[in-house]
């Protein structure tokens, strides 16, 4: 069939035809150029872009009353110049800003004016830049109160702008972390009081209020106790590469950074994220987005609500009443929000259908990466995620949703209890060939529930997972993913290797885990390769011929339906060359992660 082509270039204009001699300047020009294309396509039409750096206004948004979608059976494609061929150009749609107007001052921090933009992410020459930080919490002797903190210190007085201040929380339940923002310090000679922003420190201790009696525990546990991590104060700059944003003077921010060895003013280049949405498609089809980098994007969240209040995967408390949930007089019990608010991404369809990811870089985002609710026959293939406040891709209310041979790396940077791969309550679902590297949390999570069903899990690699938070897995799924094994969930021919911080597990099947078939996994160096008793109890699982390098607990007397036969115990110590010298195991490491 024949191909329509149109083109785009940061040197075009944005009133010249779109041909190869005569480009466009924008994505939005092209788009309306698309638009008036699509009712009488008769082949694929491709948008190619020439590098460069496109610095979106507004989200490059896609919908299918606005005749975006590709028709007759054939796509609209948006892709890199010279897309799968070694000439294939390098393209970024970026929703940040460059900073100018920087002076250096005594110290040698840099500062510029930056109105009333209040970014928390900064990128300098392409390097994220950190968040100022002091890493071993309020100094002095630190009581809780009703309303913030006391402590016997007076050096929180004399940190300049207090009301940018937020206070990290890592394992304020073991597989979360909090994060409130501050409202006033104030004090006198022997002691400093800490006033916290408010509705989000009422609503965090009732939020974290739980008791604990497992593994030994005394039932007293308050994981607001004391922050563990302060952040965003220009008293924090010690470290090179970190930067703070001072909002005393309203409209009148100021930005201040810490350079880098070889860093210069005027000749560096720094861009903070202003987008919260760099793409969005609600009820399109058959569009195509290839070879194309998103980058600097922002998410204003927390500043918004005081605070981000983390339970579990990309589910906070924003608003509304929160649920007790006893886990029996010997275990203890927690608190759930009661309507759960998703972490949202900064790519982000909804509704659609057969559109396709390909090749993608998603990079120095302050919210999520990806996400897919809603939709049906989606392929997410070949991408890379990393530098992600959030996590990296999410699938949420899905049918038939492919992702594979993605590499996922370095994201929950900021909001670390994000999974690298989500789904929640879809159907039909492979995660497939995906390679996940140095995650703070859970690698794969697969939540169940009355919608999901058929969720296949295959011959990923994840590694250095669980990096910061407690109590989470290489893969965890939990609740039922259907309602027998033939619709059930499967696990296979994955390898988990180093799960890193205590109290985890490889293979986790949680929370009633129902309908799971995990068979023929690698999993090495995690507390342990998989857990048999968890509450509620899991039912109608089945672990058959995996291989691990110790024996999990309770393997002898698994629960009533939940099978464990064939698995393989090799020795810790010799762990890998075992497997590679176990022809079983050895196909099963050799298929795992990305083919391309």
């Amino acid at each position: 069939m024949p191909e329509n082509r149109l083109y785009v270039s940061p040197d075009g204009q944005d009133d010249w035809p779109g041909t190869l001699d005569r480009p466009f300047a924008t994505p939005h020009a092209a788009q309306r150029a698309v638009r008036a294309l699509t009712t009488e396509m008769t082949g694929d039409l491709v948008v190619a872009f020439r590098a460069g750096v496109y610095h979106l206004d507004e989200p490059l948004a896609f919908d299918d009353t606005q005749a975006d979608s590709g028709t007759h059976g054939f796509r609209v494609i948006y892709q890199a110049h010279g897309y799968g061929t070694a000439d294939q150009e390098k393209v970024v749609f970026s929703g940040g800003r460059e900073i100018t107007g920087w002076s250096a001052d005594t110290d040698g921090v840099w500062t510029a004016p930056i109105g009333e933009l209040d970014p928390r992410r900064l990128a300098v020459d392409n390097r994220p830049a950190s968040r100022a930080a002091r890493t071993v919490g309020l100094p002095g002797s630190v009581t809780k109160t009703a309303t913030g903190y006391v402590t016997d210190s007076v050096e929180p007085q004399s940190w300049p702008d207090p009301s940018g201040l937020e206070f990290v929380y890592p394992g304020v339940y073991p597989w979360s972390e909090a994060r409130l923002a501050v409202a006033a310090i104030s004090g006198e000679g022997s002691s400093t009081t800490i006033t916290m922003a408010q509705p989000a420190f009422d609503n965090a201790k009732s939020l974290y209020d739980s008791k604990w009696y497992g593994e030994g525990g005394d039932g007293t546990w308050d994981g607001l106790a004391v922050p563990s991590v302060l952040e965003n104060n220009v008293a924090f700059l010690g470290e090179l590469g970190t930067f703070a944003v001072d909002c005393s003077e309203p409209g009148g921010h100021v930005l201040h950074y810490r350079p880098r060895p070889g860093e210069e003013i005027g000749k560096t280049t720094a861009i903070v994220p202003v987008l919260e949405t760099l793409v969005s498609g609600k009820n399109v089809h058959d569009i195509v987005l290839r070879g194309l980098t998103f980058a600097d994007a922002h998410w204003s969240g927390p500043t918004r609500t005081g605070g981000y209040l983390h339970y579990h995967g990309n589910s906070r408390h924003e608003r509304g009443e929160f649920q007790k949930i006893d886990m029996g007089a010997d275990v203890g019990y927690v608190h759930v929000p009661a309507t759960p608010t998703q972490l949202p991404a900064n790519v982000t369809f909804d509704a659609v259908s057969r559109i396709v990811l390909e090749g993608n870089h998603f990079t120095r985002l302050g919210a999520g990466g990806l996400a897919i609710e809603g939709s049906t026959a989606v392929e997410v293939r070949g991408n890379v995620f990393d530098e992600i406040s959030g996590s990296g891709i999410a699938i949420h209310g899905a049918t038939r949703v492919t992702v594979e041979d993605n590499l996922v790396h370095h994201i929950g940077t900021e909001y670390r209890g994000s999974p690298a791969i989500l789904v929640v309550e879809s159907e039909e679902t492979t995660v497939a060939h995906n390679e996940i590297q140095d995650v703070p949390h859970n690698g794969i999570v697969i939540t169940g529930g009355e919608r999901a069903r058929d969720t296949q899990v295959v011959g990923n690699l994840v590694e250095r997972s669980m990096g910061a938070l407690m109590d989470g897995g290489g893969i965890y799924l939990s609740a039922p993913q259907g309602s027998s094994f033939a619709g059930g969930a499967v696990v296979r021919g994955n390898v988990i290797r180093d799960v890193l911080t205590s109290y985890n597990f490889g293979l986790y099947t949680d929370y009633g885990a129902a309908w799971i078939t995990v068979i023929g996994n690698i999993v090495c160096r995690a507390d342990t390769p998989i857990v048999l008793q968890v509450g509620p109890p899991m039912e109608n699982v089945a672990f058959i011929g995996n291989f691990w390098d110790v024996l999990p607990g309770g393997y002898d007397d698994p629960p009533k339906t939940v099978t464990v036969a064939g698995n393989t115990v090799l020795p810790k110590e010799t762990f890998d060359d075992e497997i590679k010298a176990n022809p079983a195991a050895a196909d099963i490491l050799a298929r795992a992660g990305r083919r391309v």
